[in-house]
């Protein structure tokens, strides 16, 4: 490699090190103090550089926040990947795609789960579309393109009905239960309905629904 292409490629790398390091950054403190209340300057602390240098990656705090929603929902698709990936039939894929929506409630992902529902609600409130919000939705269709796989596999298998329409059902079902998943993330400060039932047992509860929904009737023998 000449040596002027080798320096432009470590130029492009160290910028993209540093624009990744901003976004991590911009996470931490976007997590501890809420998207309205941070501030550029708080980001800059965080990552311990001059606000200039934040302000020339990210020249807007939206172009930030969208950035650390597409880096978490990124981060999920290689799960969804897996998923329709394994040897196995539509509907226990579809049985283990649930269960990865149950796991948003779990510690580990919960500061995750309530960015995105916070991202949603702050995107959904803005007056104009937020700068670089395509990048976000190019993100969730990539689950889209994932569930289709998956999809067509169930049509070769014969393991869910075939009565309905496949696409649409699929995609109303899980839409429902990843967004009533999220709800219940914040169960520990709003309550919902005065639910007794830990939220885990109320999403497995869901889930049965969902999944004899989908099953074929079974054929009675003459």
């Amino acid at each position: 490699m000449p040596p002027k292409t080798r320096l432009e490629q470590e130029r492009r790398e160290g910028k993209q090190v540093r624009k990744n390091s901003l976004i991590d950054a911009a996470e931490r403190v976007f997590m501890r103090k809420g998207l309205e209340k941070t501030t550029m300057q708080e980001i800059a602390d965080e990552e311990n550089i001059g606000i200039a240098t934040v302000f020339r990656y990210f020249p807007k705090k939206d172009k930030l926040i969208v950035a650390v929603a597409v880096k978490i929902i990124e981060s999920q698709i290689s799960t969804f990947q897996s998923v329709a990936d394994l040897p196995c039939t539509c509907m226990e894929k579809l049985d283990k795609l649930f269960d990865h929506f149950i796991s948003f409630i779990e510690p580990q992902h919960l500061d995750n789960t309530r960015f995105i529902e916070a991202f949603e609600s702050y995107a959904a409130q803005s007056s104009v579309p937020l700068t670089d919000i395509e990048l976000y939705n190019a993100a969730i269709r990539k689950f889209s393109e994932v569930l289709t796989e998956i999809i067509t596999i169930g049509r070769i298998d014969g393991s869910i009905r075939s009565d309905i329409t496949i696409q649409d059902t699929l995609s109303s079902l899980i839409h429902a239960f990843g967004i009533f998943s999220k709800k219940l993330s914040m169960q520990k400060s709003i309550v919902m309905l005065e639910a007794k039932l830990p939220p885990e047992t109320q999403l497995a509860i869901l889930k049965t629904i969902f999944l004899d929904y989908l099953k074929p009737p079974i054929q009675e023998t003459p």
